[in-house]
C-alpha cells in the first residue's frame, strides 16, 4: 500500500474533509440545507415495472438528510438513483450468485441500502462516509438486511483495512459494482489516482459508475446548464440566498476539483475497454465502465430509459464515450500504465 501513500495524504488535505466539512456535518444532520419541500418523483417520466416501482416506493422511506439536500439540488436525480438501483437488482438477478456492491461516499448509503433489503440477499452492499451523522442516519430504521457502512472517507478503505476487518473481510474478493456519486470532485481533479485507488476493489469483469460534474471546454455554456439547473429546478426547493450561499461555499471549492468529459476519457481508456455515457442532466452525467462487455452489456439492457425532460439533455444516450479500439487493455490487472 505503501505506493499510495502520497494519495492518502493529498486526500487527507483535500476540501471535502477540510474548508468543506462544516457544510457537509451540518447538512447531514439536517441543520442547514434542507429544502423547503421534500423531492418528489415525476411519475409521468417513471416506468411502471414492479421492481422500479417497489424501489421508488421505498426510496423515500429510508431517506436521511442528506438525501433530501442532495436529490432537490440535481436536476431529476432523484429519479436517475431509482432508475439506476432498479436496475442493479435487475442485473443482479440475472447473474449467477451473489453480487457485491460498494457505493463510496454516498452519504447516507440509501441507494445501497436498498438493493440490499429489495434484493433478498442477492447482493451484498456496502456505503461509506466520513459524517457520523449519515451512519446514523443510515441505521436509523435499524440494520439494514445485507448493507453494511465503513465510517470514513473512501481512501481509508484500503484493501489492508478490508482483509483485517472481521466484518468487511467478506468483500475480500471484490465487488462487481462499484459507484462514484460526485464524490471524487470534492477532493481533487486528481481522476487517475482516485480511480486507480478504488478499482483495487473493483473484480476484472466489474462494472465502475460514475455520477459526475464535468466541466466544459466553453465556460459560458457551462454557465448557462448552472442557471438553467438553479432556476428552471432547485428553485422549487431552495431560496434565492439558499443557492447563493452554496455556491459561494461549496461550488467554488467544488468547481477547483472538476474535471471535462473528455478528460476523464483519456483517463478512463487507461483502466477500461469500455465506457458509456448512460445518463445526463446538464452539467451532470453518468458513466458506466468495465472491461467486461458481456457484463456491460448485460447491464445497459435492464435500463430503462432516463426518466428526465429532454430539456435537460444534451446528448443522445446511451453512447461510446471512446471507440473501443483505442481503449488500453489492462494485463493481469496491473497498473503500469
Amino acid at each position: 500500500m505503501h505506493e499510495f501513500d502520497d494519495f492518502i495524504e493529498e486526500c487527507d488535505r483535500a476540501p471535502r474533509l477540510n474548508e468543506l466539512s462544516e457544510f457537509f456535518s451540518t447538512t447531514a444532520s439536517g441543520q442547514a440545507g434542507m429544502p423547503i419541500r421534500p423531492p418528489q418523483l415525476e411519475r409521468r417520466f417513471f416506468p411502471l415495472d414492479l421492481t422500479s416501482k417497489r424501489f421508488s416506493a421505498l426510496h423515500p422511506l429510508r431517506q436521511g438528510p442528506f438525501d433530501k439536500h442532495y436529490l432537490s439540488s440535481i436536476p431529476y436525480r432523484f429519479e436517475e438513483e431509482c432508475r439506476m438501483g432498479s436496475a442493479i437488482l435487475r442485473y443482479a438477478r440475472a447473474r449467477k450468485g451473489k453480487l457485491n456492491l460498494y457505493t463510496l461516499g454516498t452519504a447516507e448509503g440509501t441507494m445501497a441500502r436498498l438493493i440490499g433489503e429489495l434484493g433478498k440477499g442477492r447482493v451484498e452492499t456496502l456505503s461509506c462516509s466520513p459524517n457520523i451523522e449519515n451512519l446514523r442516519s443510515f441505521y436509523a430504521y435499524g440494520v439494514p438486511p445485507h448493507a453494511m457502512f465503513f465510517h470514513g472517507p473512501f481512501h481509508h478503505l484500503t484493501s489492508e483495512k478490508i482483509r483485517e476487518d472481521g466484518e468487511l473481510r467478506k468483500f475480500g474478493g471484490g465487488f462487481d459494482i462499484i459507484v462514484e456519486d460526485t464524490t471524487f470532485q470534492m477532493y481533487s481533479p486528481n481522476r487517475f489516482d482516485q480511480i486507480r485507488f478504488v478499482s483495487q476493489h473493483l473484480k476484472a469483469n466489474g462494472l465502475f459508475i460514475f455520477v459526475e460534474k464535468f466541466k466544459h471546454e466553453d465556460d459560458e455554456e457551462y454557465r448557462r446548464r448552472e442557471r438553467q439547473k438553479d432556476h428552471g429546478f432547485k428553485a422549487r426547493f431552495f431560496s434565492a440566498p439558499d443557492i447563493r450561499a452554496k455556491e459561494e461555499t461549496v461550488l467554488t471549492q467544488m468547481d477547483r476539483n472538476e474535471v471535462s468529459l473528455p478528460e476523464m476519457s483519456e483517463t478512463l481508456r487507461r483502466f477500461f475497454e469500455h465506457s458509456f455515457v448512460t445518463w445526463n442532466s446538464g452539467n451532470f452525467y453518468t458513466l458506466v465502465s468495465s472491461n467486461s462487455p458481456e457484463n456491460l452489456d448485460l447491464f445497459l439492457s435492464k435500463l430503462h430509459p432516463a426518466a428526465i425532460p429532454a430539456e435537460y439533455v444534451y446528448d443522445d444516450l446511451p453512447y461510446r464515450l471512446y471507440p473501443e479500439s483505442e481503449a488500453r487493455r489492462l494485463s493481469g490487472r496491473s497498473w503500469t500504465l
